[in-house]
């Protein structure tokens, strides 16, 4: 019976394709959107990510996110330093300056400033140069997307060159010589990333009486990182493990940003274009082949070997739509990660929302022309 339905399905060649295309559209549209609002949402916490070392980042009680920097005193690194439990601790400095260009422009940059002794949480990869290099006389390291992008000088003829190790820019009206390229998760706010010392990122800063951004710490082995959050926290500061700390920045820009309903908009377009295309070229599908379901039925099929047999078509469109709706994202996808700036993640666990959502559509579509089957009678079907 299995065979017959095969059949059946491969019969009518332009409704099988048409199930299929309307399937593939529908689990495109689920997944890509998906899958950029996964990007994008990764992107929101990337400098946690590449910061990998700490096991607890030290904040001001008030911050609500990665983004919401509430200057801390520098005594704060000693006061952290000194908790029970605590391997080390360093200062970390994290603002938004403007570098002046050769031409005369300006363009908004991330600066980070690194301990000055032991430069934790430098960039993740190094495209060129050395982090060492940070020891330099007035050096900055830029991040390898900014070097290219943003921060490129213009030539006369239009043309913009990447920025290369010696080339000099502005902070601040303070004079910066590039010692490195280094490779970084995206940010947010897609702008380019600067990383320099603490010292001299604070001298080049602002002058406020509060300019330390972060305390970042690692734990004594055996130390129960959660118990060791809540000791500092009785500092008058607040502690988070890294994971903490990414979600308290999803959860921010999920709850104060517009961005969760815009793309639920179009994966919701998606899922109705699914059911509507492929539930109705599937149902019409069904009713042209009515005539062998009810000579089938005729022929002492039941009706759960009948259910068998759609559910088995429904399965075998659904799983062809599903993975070419996916294999066209997916590649689509790695194709622009590439070549632009777009924000790309397609983790296992949002394949399995996908795949249920494709299922669903199927089992809708599959139910009814069940329904119709069901309460075929044959004797109706050889009276026509």
């Amino acid at each position: 019976m299995n065979f017959i339905a095969i059949k059946m399905l491969l019969g009518d060649r332009a409704k099988y394709i048409g199930i299929v295309i309307g399937l593939t559209f529908a689990s495109f549209l689920l997944t890509w959107p998906s899958a950029l609002f996964t990007g994008v949402m990764k992107r929101t916490f990337s400098f946690v990510t590449d910061v990998g070392l700490p096991d607890i980042w030290v904040v001001d009680p008030q911050a609500q996110y990665i983004e919401d920097v509430k200057p801390l005193r520098d005594t704060e690194v000693l006061r952290v330093r000194g908790t029970e439990g605590v391997q080390w601790a360093v200062g970390l400095y994290k603002g938004m300056l403007r570098a002046r260009m050769d031409d005369g422009t300006f363009q908004n940059c991330t600066v980070v400033g690194l301990d000055d002794a032991t430069l934790i949480g430098g960039p993740p990869k190094m495209v060129a140069g050395e982090l060492a290099d940070l020891r330099q006389a007035d050096s900055v390291i830029v991040d390898e997307t900014g070097a290219r992008g943003k921060l490129a000088k213009k030539q006369p003829d239009g043309r913009r060159v990447p920025l290369k190790i010696g080339d000099t820019l502005e902070l601040n009206d303070h004079r910066c010589i590039v010692v490195g390229i280094c490779r970084i998760t995206q940010t947010f706010q897609n702008v380019p990333v600067l990383y320099t010392t603490y010292s001299r990122a604070t001298t080049i800063a602002p002058q406020e009486r509060k300019l330390l951004s972060f305390v970042i710490a690692k734990a004594k082995p055996g130390t129960d990182v959660s118990a060791l959050c809540q000791r500092i926290g009785r500092l008058g500061l607040r502690a988070y493990t890294p994971y903490e700390f990414k979600k308290l920045t999803f959860w921010y820009f999920l709850k104060y940003t517009g961005m969760p309903i815009n793309f639920l908009t179009v994966v919701t377009l998606g899922f109705i274009v699914g059911i509507a295309i492929s539930g109705q070229t599937f149902y019409n599908f069904t009713l042209d082949n009515l005539r062998y379901f009810g000579t089938l039925k005729a022929m002492g099929t039941t009706n759960r070997k009948l259910l068998r047999m759609i559910s088995l078509q429904a399965a075998e469109v659904g799983a062809i739509g599903y993975g070419l709706g996916v294999g066209a994202a997916s590649a689509w996808g790695g194709f622009l990660s590439g070549r632009t700036q777009i924000a790309f993640s397609l983790p296992w666990p949002l394949l399995l929302v996908s795949a249920s959502a494709v299922l669903v559509i199927c089992i809708g579509a599959a139910a009814v022309s069940i329904r119709k089957v069901m309460k075929l009678e044959p004797a109706m079907v050889f009276r026509s």
